[in-house]
């Protein structure tokens, strides 16, 4: 499944993301020279309609056209095929930002491959460039906390979100052996979030060298992902003032059509988030993979409240997503020693 290049392709930035089956037609792996070594990973359409790292790369790469990168640079392009469609993945195929662990697809074994070659090639650090579908402020996401990775996480802002679940994430396997992170730059085409991870990847690439020491405690707003909250498959939901789906019957959960303004917003204990006419349909998992759907929700009344000071992250209101994924993270902060 895999193509790996030593070169750009002729015209491949005058492309838009979903053209860009057309040419590669899978997922490709470009290795481009620099003045410095070992190469900058970077990653981008894990999932084909995030769109923003595709955008930076181009920025960033024109802007390099007549001279040398400051570091060497080699960039994966992922699910070009759901990219043509305007699609997260197509059906059928596997989250591309989930096959970075042990399976036995085809993607799996396309990702085991760009992690071998990285590791042999060095790699001086890996970023992973990605949207949410619904209202975020830009952060980065980690999976380990050594000093360097949470440097390289704060060059993109002070917001940071650590996580162990899900499993099977790029910036997970790519952690294990150089400072790995995942940008969440807002929803696509907007233009302040192609021109954050531009400057960003910018500022990566004329780095000499990743700070070694902690990260003061004062610079960083670090949150951990304790939870994961899902929809089951057969629990009908909708977002508005009045109740019914898709198919016009009432549905099992409704959502306000404004859900995702409480992203990163901390909500005290008893914070109604919607209304169930059957009892309590949410699923929610901690990092073990256990049910704890009472230690945060119980339904009152209709309602469905926050039982414990909770901050949602990722809410969407885009339900192809949340059936693909899930509804949102639930997160608390974390005490950074120092």
């Amino acid at each position: 499944m895999l193509t790996v290049l030593d070169h750009l392709p002729d015209q491949l930035l005058d492309l838009e993301a979903h053209q860009l089956y057309d040419r590669l037609g899978g997922p490709t792996l470009i290795h481009l020279p620099g003045r410095r070594d070992p190469a900058l990973f970077v990653s981008v359409l894990l999932h084909g309609n995030e769109t923003t790292g595709w955008q930076a790369v181009r920025q960033l790469l024109r802007h390099h056209a007549q001279r040398e990168l400051p570091r060497s640079l080699s960039l994966f392009i992922g699910n070009v095929q759901a990219a043509r469609h305007r699609q997260r993945r197509l059906d059928g195929q596997p989250d591309y930002n989930r096959i970075w662990g042990p399976g036995s697809t085809p993607e799996h074994a396309m990702a085991q491959a760009v992690l071998q070659q990285m590791q042999r090639r060095g790699v001086f650090a890996s970023v992973d460039i990605h949207n949410n579908t619904g209202t975020n402020p830009h952060y980065a996401c980690v999976n380990h906390l050594d000093a360097p990775t949470l440097h390289l996480a704060t060059l993109f802002g002070r917001t940071v979100l650590y996580f162990t679940r899900p499993e099977g994430v790029q910036s997970m396997a790519f952690g294990r052996f150089c400072p790995a992170v995942t940008l969440e730059c807002g929803k696509p085409d907007q233009p302040h979030g192609t021109q954050h991870a531009y400057e960003f990847l910018e500022a990566c690439l004329h780095l000499s060298a990743i700070p070694q020491r902690p990260v003061f405690r004062q610079d960083i707003d670090l949150f951990h992902s304790v939870a994961i909250v899902k929809i089951p498959d057969q629990v009908s939901f909708s977002f508005g003032e009045e109740d019914g789906n898709q198919e016009g019957s009432p549905s099992h959960i409704r959502f306000p059509p404004d859900l995702d303004l409480l992203n990163f917003r901390e909500l005290p204990p008893h914070t109604p988030i919607g209304w169930t006419n059957n009892g309590f349909h949410l699923e929610v998992q901690d990092e073990q993979g256990q049910n704890v759907a009472d230690r945060f929700f119980y339904a009152c009344n209709g309602e469905i409240r926050t039982s414990v000071p909770i901050m949602p992250g990722m809410l969407t209101l885009n339900s192809r997503i949340i059936r693909q994924d899930c509804l949102c993270y639930l997160m608390e902060r974390y005490p950074l020693a120092g």
